[in-house]
């Protein structure tokens, strides 16, 4: 049996080899197989019909839980549900529709202008390049991302501050910017398997990684994949 080094050590005792750091490619696969196990298939957790539904959806969805999101949309998709119809919507109402989420007022500009936009622009339909979404009222990377990988099948990894946070903690990325994050997991996972990571990484925490008074030895992926420091820092605070 080797003998134990204290958390204090810098360096093992002589004649002790300690294994390598797993890489955070190996450390990706891993997290990946775990995520398989408790999650084989995987849905959007966004009620929607089509590409302008969701892109609506994920833009309601800023500041506001997924739950209530799903609450107001059936009133709003059955007063409008195409970029024509909702284009011919007062604000006022669309306000009135959707007044339980966060930012209600901004949204609701941003959903009546963006609609205008896809009518007068793009045909009623939506874009499907990240430039042309971004420009759009109220559509930031994030929601650009989802509609790309998740209505459009296209190369993309949505970072929210959500898995922003557990990619910090499972040691996949330095947590330094959502920007890096994203850039971090592109790299950790095979780009075929974006679309269903991101929405695993959201389910899995939610149910087992939350961020406040969470057990990280206790979790099935914290317990091997955070670190000593990350573990002490994170019980101090529970």
């Amino acid at each position: 049996m080797l003998p134990e080094i204290g958390p204090l050590e810098k360096t093992p005792p002589a004649g002790v080899t300690l294994p390598s750091p797993m890489r955070r490619a190996q450390k990706a696969e891993r997290i990946r197989e775990i995520l398989d196990e408790y999650y084989p298939e995987v849905e959007i957790p966004l009620d929607h019909r089509d590409p302008y539904t969701l892109l609506l959806a994920v833009l309601l969805s800023a500041q506001t839980t997924d739950k209530k999101v799903n609450q107001v949309t059936p009133a709003l998709f059955a007063r409008a549900s195409t970029p024509e119809e909702m284009a011919k919507v007062p604000v006022e109402e669309i306000h009135r529709l959707i007044r339980e989420v966060g930012l209600a007022n901004q949204k609701a500009k941003a959903i009546r202008r963006l609609s205008e936009i896809l009518v007068e622009e793009h045909g009623g339909e939506v874009p499907r390049t990240f430039e042309e979404l971004e420009a759009l009222p109220g559509v930031g990377h994030k929601t650009a991302s989802v509609v790309m990988v998740q209505a459009f099948g296209k190369p993309a990894f949505p970072v929210d501050t959500h898995i922003h946070r557990l990619a910090a903690r499972w040691g996949l990325s330095s947590g330094r910017s959502v920007e890096q994050t994203e850039r971090d997991l592109r790299r950790a996972f095979p780009e075929e398997t974006w679309g269903k990571v991101h929405l695993q990484i959201i389910y899995f925490g939610r149910e087992h990684c939350p961020a406040r008074r969470h057990d990280l030895e206790a979790c099935p992926i914290c317990s091997w994949a955070a670190t000593a420091r990350r573990k002490k820092a994170e019980a101090a605070r529970r």
